[in-house]
Parts: structure tokens; sequence; C-alpha cells
């Protein structure tokens, strides 16, 4: 872990330097400015890695004080992305504007000539002058120009990183847009046709996400009138007696025939057994590699829930032969399992349905394309290896309030027999 933290650490050092080579030492001359600019730099450096170390610790009611700090980590990630983008064009606008070296000519050196007759000895020669030394070459730039272009590039990142930082701040704390999909089930029976299963996933309540964002979930989700409830785990970020109070609203989320979660990473992180603990006092039906039987209209599904591939670090892994082996194969099953990349496991066993979070539907563009690279499913409805994912942007964030490009959900699946 200490390892792990030393190169985050250090790769937000690396991350300031090159921000203040561009923003600070590239569009000031030597003097005052140049030496304030130095100082924000570290101070927001030191914000950063203060943020990240100790915010969590925080007394309940300070820690907003969270809130400049991950604002701070957004800014920064949009300046870095727009200036590295930037260095391109800077680069061939100083290439089109060179001079090129320029030297004065230089005088020609008299020869040596014999003096006329009477003016010396016989064959005297007259001293030369001094021979005349070509100037320095002129540089092949104009600094004036060069420093134009830098505090253009750097406007330009300042103005993008804003209005994107902005922008995803309204965005994270926008009411959740609710997403209605059906979803055709070969195994269902005809009787349990139209079953509602309500999404949610990733709330994240901790330092930057309370008590009222809760309550307006648990609201959402209620006002659907779904049979039954799948949360998908990361509902904390924070432990949970310390944000003990946002998470009662939960304990007022309903579903016909209850509501369900599975472990996510970040329950992990704080504690799994101190999470589920809570979770069962918030009424919450932990699934911890096991599945129970749902019975709807006289039809009947399986409802099962692994462990988060996390758990593998912590002597507790998801076990998919207890959660999915030896179960009657007439009838469909649906799978809650926090990361999409569950599937590849999950697919031997036949099953016909999972839900999954973590991505956050990449949370800030362009890491929708990173995820990606790990997560074989980002958002919404996909196929791996001929198993149905569904992936929910999840309703609430993780580290800076910020959401681009993928805008907080909750999702309503209705099961279709077919």
């Amino acid at each position: 872990m200490f390892v792990f933290v030393a190169i985050v650490f250090g790769i937000a050092g690396l991350i300031h330097l090159y921000l203040w080579h561009r923003l600070v030492r590239g569009t000031t001359r030597p003097g005052r400015w140049r030496r304030v600019g130095g100082a924000a730099t570290a101070g927001a450096l030191v914000l950063l890695i203060a943020t990240m170390a100790v915010g969590d610790q925080l007394p309940s009611g300070l820690r907003w004080l969270t809130l400049p700090g991950y604002v701070w980590l957004a800014l920064m990630f949009y300046l870095l992305i727009t200036l590295l983008l930037l260095e391109v064009p800077v680069l061939a606008a100083r290439l089109a504007t060179r001079r090129p070296a320029r030297a004065k000519r230089s005088a020609p050196v008299p020869v040596p000539v014999s003096a006329p007759v009477g003016a010396g000895g016989p064959g005297d020669a007259v001293d030369p002058p001094p021979p005349v030394t070509d100037p320095e070459p002129e540089p092949d730039h104009d600094p004036d120009r060069r420093l134009l272009l830098r505090r253009g590039a750097a406007i330009t990142a300042g103005a993008v990183a804003v209005s994107f930082t902005g922008f995803g701040v309204s965005r994270a704390y926008k009411t959740p847009t609710i997403k209605r999909h059906d979803i055709p089930m070969p195994r269902l029976d005809r009787r349990a046709d139209g079953l509602r299963l309500a999404v949610l996933a990733d709330l994240h309540v901790g330092p930057l996400l309370g008590t009222g964002q809760v309550e307006r979930m648990v609201e959402m989700v209620n006002d659907l009138d779904a049979d039954l409830v799948a949360v998908v785990g990361d509902v904390v970020t924070s432990e949970p007696g310390r944000v003990r109070e946002a998470l009662l609203p939960l304990t007022r989320m309903r579903g016909r025939h209850g509501v369900y979660y599975v472990t996510g990473n970040h329950e992990y992180y704080v504690g799994p057994e101190k999470w589920t603990e809570a979770a069962a006092e918030l009424d919450l039906r932990v699934l911890r590699n096991e599945r129970v039987e749902i019975a709807h209209g006289g039809g009947v599904i399986d409802l099962a829930g692994v462990n988060d591939i996390t758990g593998a670090q912590y002597a507790d892994p998801p076990d998919y032969e207890a959660t999915l082996g030896g179960r009657d194969q007439s009838r469909p099953v649906v799978l809650m399992a926090h990361q999409p990349v569950a599937v590849h496991d999950a697919a031997p066993y036949g099953v016909d349905l999972q839900l999954s979070g973590h991505t956050h539907g990449g949370q800030m563009f362009p890491f929708n394309y990173l995820v990606g690279l790990q997560q074989p499913v980002v958002s919404g409805l996909g196929n791996v290896d001929g198993t149905p994912v569904y992936v929910t942007n999840g309703a609430g964030f993780w580290g800076p309030p910020v959401r681009v490009g993928a805008d907080p959900d909750i999702t309503l699946l209705t099961l279709r027999a077919i």
C-alpha cells in the first residue's frame, strides 16, 4: 500500500511540475509573479495530497473542507489534458514563425601594402587595422512571440478546464436520470413476465454526498414501485460509522420482494465486516456468494450475488460455484456483481442477466475510454460471452464531484418472457 501511495503522490508531483512549467515559467518573466505562481502550484499540490491522505479523517461537520481539493483534482486533470493537446499546435506555430539566423557580413580586411616612397623606410609595410569580428548570430526566435504563444495556450487551457469542471459539478449534483429498459429473457416463465428491478449503485456516501442526496435517491427508487431493488455495491466511501446519519434514509427504501445488496470495492477499503453489519441495520439483504428464489406471479427466478473481485485481497473472494452452481436450469438467474468484468467468470454458468456498476460510465470524459480497457461494458446494456450485462452509471460520484458525459442514473429494468 505504501508503494502504491508513493507512486500516486509521485505522479501528482510530476503533473504539478509540468503545470508549473507551462502555466507559470512559460508565461512569466523572472520576478515576483513567477515566484507567486510557483508558490500557488506548490500549495495546490499540498492541498491535493492533504485531501486524499487525511480528508476522510476529518470530523463529519468539517468534511466539506475537502471540496477545494477534489475540485482542484478535476481542474488539474483537464488542464493537463488540454495543455498536452496544445503542445503540437504551439510547436507548429513556433516553427512557422521562426526567422533565420542573420549575421552581418564582415568588412574586408585590408591587405598590407608597401608604403609610398618617402613615407618611411624602403619596403616598410603599413600596419593593418584590427580585423572586424563577426557579430553573434541573432536568435532564431522572438522571445516575445514565444511568450505570447505560451500565454495563449495557458489561457485556452484555463478556459477549457474551468468550463468542463463547472459543467461537471452541475451534472454530478443533478437529480439522477431514470432509465427504463425491457430485457427479453427466454427462460422466464410467462407468469413472471413484467417483473421489475430497480438498479441502484455507486452512491459513494461520504464527505461530499450526504443525507439530502441519499433521501432524494430513496424517494426516486420508491416512486418506481419496483418488485425488487438491486443495490450493486459502493454505497459508501467513508466508514459506515462516519456517515451513519446520511445512510439512515436507506432504511425507507422499498421493493415488493425486498432490497438486495452486494459488496463493491469501496466496501472492502472501509472494512467489509463493518459494512455488512451496517447493511443489515439498514434493511439491505446482503448476498455474499449466495442466491435466493424470487417468486412473482406464479413464476420464479433466481437472484444471485457475488462478492466484489476486490474481496480476493481480503480473504473474501467471489465464489461463482457456490453462487451459481447446482441450481435449477429451467429458470433464469439474475446475477448482481459490482464490476462488469465478473461476467467472464459468470458466463459459463448460464447467467441470463448480470447487473453491475463500478464504472460510473467513465464519470469524467475521456476516462470512459480508459475504463473500457479494463471493463467489457462501460455504460448501459451490452452482451459479453453470450451474457447480457447491464451497467448503471451510478447515482453518486467518487473523488471530484464532477461528471462529464456520464450523468448519474437509476434504472428500472422490466423482464420480458419471450
